[in-house]
């Protein structure tokens, strides 16, 4: 069951504070942050079950590691890194998700500008048909806002292997909409 985000504590407060320990606070910052995070995750992994498997291993990374926090950026951006890449080692640590990833979202318009005329389950139809690590990059670079340094680091790859998977990725994107047109 995930939490309602009601939190009135500035949240440098509740960093502090859970940095020092205390369980309260450690708790404020999960239902902060744990109803968006959640959503993350099932971006994914599609089964709520595992989102939530994920969720919480996210979360022990993030209490583990949140004195490394530098106050440089924003905190959310930060701990949507670490849940991201929780979720990427779960895909890669459970093979049975690498032909199914959940796809449900919007493509921007600025991405492929013929995607206005498309129905989203459209969208999501050709975005699954691209191999796991084209679709990877892809989701990563237009869902999650990364560039492609940050993506070639999430993933193990050279950042020009990134870029050039997510241009192949658009070019198969746009040959299936011209024959879908």
């Amino acid at each position: 069951m995930l939490p309602e985000k009601n939190v009135t504590i500035p949240l440098p407060v509740v960093i502090s504070e859970s940095i020092s320990g205390n369980i309260k606070m450690q708790k404020v910052l999960y239902q902060q942050f744990a109803v968006n995070m959640y959503y993350v995750c099932l971006r994914y992994v599609k089964n709520p079950a595992d989102a939530e498997d994920v969720l919480q291993e996210g979360f022990i990374k993030i209490f583990t590691h949140l004195h490394k926090y530098k106050e440089e950026g924003s905190f959310e951006g930060w701990v949507r890194r670490i849940i991201t890449r929780t979720a990427i080692s779960h895909l890669r640590d459970n093979k049975k998700y690498t032909n199914h990833m959940a796809l449900e979202f919007a493509i921007e318009d600025k991405e492929i500008s013929v995607l206005d005329k498309l129905a989203e389950k459209e969208i999501v139809g050709m975005v699954t048909k691209l191999p796991p690590a084209v679709k990877k990059i892809f989701m990563l670079h237009v869902m999650e806002g990364y560039n492609h340094r940050e993506i070639a680091a999430i993933i193990g790859c050279n950042e020009s292997t990134s870029k050039s998977q997510y241009y192949r990725s658009r070019v198969r994107i746009q040959k299936m909409l011209k024959q879908s047109a």
